[in-house]
């Protein structure tokens, strides 16, 4: 048996049904808020965002369209807590539905937050935020180099302090400071600044934008940015926001300032500050240069002889002075001696002087006493002594060896003679006893008269012997 009501339904093709719950979800959900976390992001060659919204339980495919993800204030990110504004559609081929989003929003700065402070500690373990990477910034740059909107307040706030303070060259690079294209601008700015060659290339980087929310500067927190700051080799300033605000690239800037217009001033010096500073310099230099020949000349003048009554006028002068001084000195140092000696006297005691004079005739007589034995035990022992050395040279002199019986022959002019042909050679001689001398005249001996042949013979055979000599 065929149901009624079965038979009674209109039949459909897949397409129609389809097309039918397009329209009947879209009518329905034309205006929806979803929440969830972001999943599966990717960004098509086309500019369209694809991402999955997704909770503990369910998935919902999301879209958004090219013109509107350009107008997002951040970077969506896998895992990003967010809320999506849009409408259900369905996609009839393969008939499921999707939301397709005209606003994505972090939900809520905690999320945000969050997401920021985990991305910071990343970078930080990475090194990029080490003290040790940054360099100086040069003191006087030619050409600056800026990066930020061109039609914002920020650029303005630049060129006029830059001209208050030092004007030099400026190059704008103009990108999008917010928005989710913003990043990949900023990035390909400090890029291409770096792969610029002199005299183009600029000798700092001032990156920067005005205040906002954390969502408006969030591309300054991006990694991309934070990156390409930190590879720079031009020294680069951040001036992100208010003072109160801060971004991961300040964490790698060579330099953060709390404003764009901070930013100048660390950039270039004031420049009447410099030419004052220059002209102290110069004045200071003047005075150097002055007093250096000022002693040059005094020194040159001095090495000069002068006359002999100028060397004696200042010598005249202080002899002057001093013969003036001289009368009042005597008297003064008189006047001062008499006190010291009035004062001395005063302090004596005659009592105590009395004590003391015979305490030292008491030890003088103590002296005398101890001194006349010691001086008589003295006298004894150096006579004593004094006639042993008479008596060692009585006995070893010569006239005490005459006395036992020798004799000294001495010629005419005193001098000893030592042996007999030496006397036989004199004319006269003296001879001196232990009682006296006697004078003497040599005569030969009969052998010296006649020798016989023998004797010849023999003297001639027989050297003579050596005169013994006497005792003297």
């Amino acid at each position: 048996m065929v149901d009624q009501n079965t038979t009674n339904l209109v039949e459909l093709s897949v397409s129609e049904l389809s097309m039918s719950l397009k329209r009947t979800i879209e009518t329905t959900y034309d205006h929806v808020r979803v929440r969830g976390e972001l999943g599966r992001v990717t960004i098509a060659g086309s500019g369209h965002l694809y991402a999955d919204l997704k909770d503990e339980k369910s998935v919902l495919s999301t879209v958004m369209w090219k013109s509107q993800v350009g107008r997002l204030s951040f970077r969506p990110e896998e895992g990003l807590e967010v809320v999506a504004t849009g409408r259900l559609s369905t996609y009839p081929g393969r008939s499921n539905y999707q939301l397709i989003a005209n606003d994505i929003r972090p939900a809520g700065a905690g999320a945000l937050m969050a997401l920021l402070e985990e991305r910071k500690k990343k970078l930080a373990a990475a090194g990029l935020f080490d003290p040790a990477h940054k360099q100086p910034l040069p003191f006087l740059p030619t050409t600056i180099g800026v990066v930020t909107s061109p039609t914002g307040a920020v650029i303005r706030d630049i060129l006029h302090r830059l001209s208050d303070r030092f004007p030099v060259r400026v190059i704008l690079w103009p990108v999008l400071v917010q928005g989710d294209m913003a990043a990949e601008q900023i990035t390909a700015a400090i890029d291409g600044f770096n792969q610029m060659r002199p005299p183009e290339r600029p000798d700092i980087l001032i990156v920067g934008r005005g205040g906002g929310s954390i969502e408006d500067l969030w591309p300054f927190n991006e990694e991309n940015v934070v990156r390409a700051a930190f590879n720079s080799t031009i020294p680069l300033i951040s001036a992100v926001g208010h003072e109160v605000d801060h971004t991961l690239i300040d964490y790698v800037a060579d330099k953060r300032a709390p404003t764009p217009t901070g930013a100048a001033e660390f950039a270039v010096p004031v420049r009447s500050d410099l030419v004052l500073s220059l002209q102290d310099l110069g004045q200071r230099q003047k005075h150097a240069l002055t007093r250096y020949v000022k002693r040059q000349r005094d020194r040159f003048a001095a090495a000069r002889l002068p006359r002999a009554e100028r060397l004696l006028e200042i010598k005249r002068q202080q002899f002057d002075l001093l013969a003036s001084r001289l009368g009042s000195s005597i008297r003064h140092l008189t006047s001062k001696r008499r006190l010291q000696l009035t004062s001395a006297s005063a302090a004596l005691r005659t009592d105590l002087l009395r004590s003391d004079l015979r305490r030292s005739h008491k030890r003088l007589a103590d002296i005398a006493n101890r001194t006349e034995p010691a001086t008589r035990r003295l006298l004894q022992q150096k006579t004593q002594k004094l006639d042993s050395e008479a008596k060692t040279l009585e006995t070893l002199s010569y006239q005490s060896t005459l006395r036992r019986g020798y004799s000294l022959v001495l010629g005419p002019d005193g001098v000893l003679v030592k042996s007999a042909r030496a006397a036989s050679g004199l004319k006269s001689f003296s001879v001196k006893f232990g009682d006296g001398d006697v004078s003497a005249v040599p005569r030969p001996s009969e052998t010296e008269k006649k020798p016989s042949k023998r004797a010849r013979k023999s003297s001639a055979q027989t050297p003579e012997k050596p005169d013994q000599g006497d005792l003297f």
